[in-house]
């Protein structure tokens, strides 16, 4: 998949507030990127069960567990989906403990949509091995 203007990430938002995913999913959707939302892990097991993803956006507070168990849960399967964590816990231990449990990055609630645009490419470009490099040779470049 290459992902520039109009490029398109599917993308997974696990979280149980329900504006917080409505404004999430309204704002990548408006940029090309196809949406499916979980406000539980329950719900977020079926949708990855059944939907390649390229990205998954995580709530660590969800009202059947924990999404640091989702992540470790997603890795010993051998599922390396990135996940982006969001999170009020604004902890070093917290952000570390999402990181060492197989989390790709993570955003402190509350945060601003552009940031999380700029991650969610980030994360992506990472994920499909592309780069912003240009090879040159004289007047040519690629």
């Amino acid at each position: 998949m290459k992902l520039s203007a109009g490029g398109n990430v599917r993308l997974l938002v696990v979280e149980d507030a329900g504006d917080v995913a409505d404004a999430i999913t309204a704002r990548l959707s408006r940029h090309g990127h196809v949406c499916d939302k979980a406000g539980t892990l329950d719900e977020a097991r079926q949708l990855i069960a059944v939907q390649p993803l390229d990205l998954i956006i995580l709530d660590i507070n969800l009202p059947d567990g924990s999404g640091f168990d989702l992540v470790r849960e997603l890795r010993r399967q051998g599922n390396e989906t990135p996940v982006l964590v969001l999170s009020a816990r604004m902890g070093v231990d917290d952000r570390i403990d999402a990181l060492d449990s197989g989390a790709d990055d993570y955003l402190v609630k509350p945060f601003d949509l552009r940031e999380l645009e700029a991650r969610v490419r980030a994360v992506a470009r990472r994920r499909h091995g592309e780069t912003d490099a240009v090879l040159e040779a004289g007047d040519i470049r690629f």
